[in-house]
């Protein structure tokens, strides 16, 4: 049988501000066994085009089985049609939403599933 972490659950949000376990980001990335900054710099990820296929992979390679991904406070974060495509061929469950939605949705799926989510905090 095999056993995957738990997702950690974000325990507060507010503007520019996210609380996940104690620690706090800017952008966070959540995943089954841990959270950590999600910096945007490392995959080249901007407003437009969006989240890359690469942001989510460290959320599949730590097990998640849903994804949730915020779209920021005002939408104005989009996703990669190569992201979309990537989780579609893996199977992987997908939600897309305004933040404060995306951190109540990923708070409760994480009870139950691995779950994965890159959240971020402004805009």
């Amino acid at each position: 049988m095999i056993v995957t972490a738990k997702s950690p659950t974000i325990t507060h949000f507010a503007w520019g501000c996210i609380e996940v376990d104690g620690k706090q980001f800017k952008d966070a990335k959540c995943f089954p066994g841990g959270a950590r900054i999600w910096d945007w710099r490392e995959t080249g990820t901007h407003h437009v085009p969006g989240i890359q296929p690469s942001d989510v992979q460290e959320l599949i390679d730590n097990g998640a089985e849903v994804v949730v991904l915020s779209q920021g406070f005002w939408e104005r974060l989009r996703i990669c049609p190569e992201t979309l495509v990537m989780l579609e061929k893996l199977n992987v469950t997908t939600y897309i939403l305004q933040t404060e939605l995306a951190v109540k949705l990923y708070n409760e799926l994480s009870q139950t599933k691995p779950t994965g989510g890159l959240f971020h905090s402004t805009c």
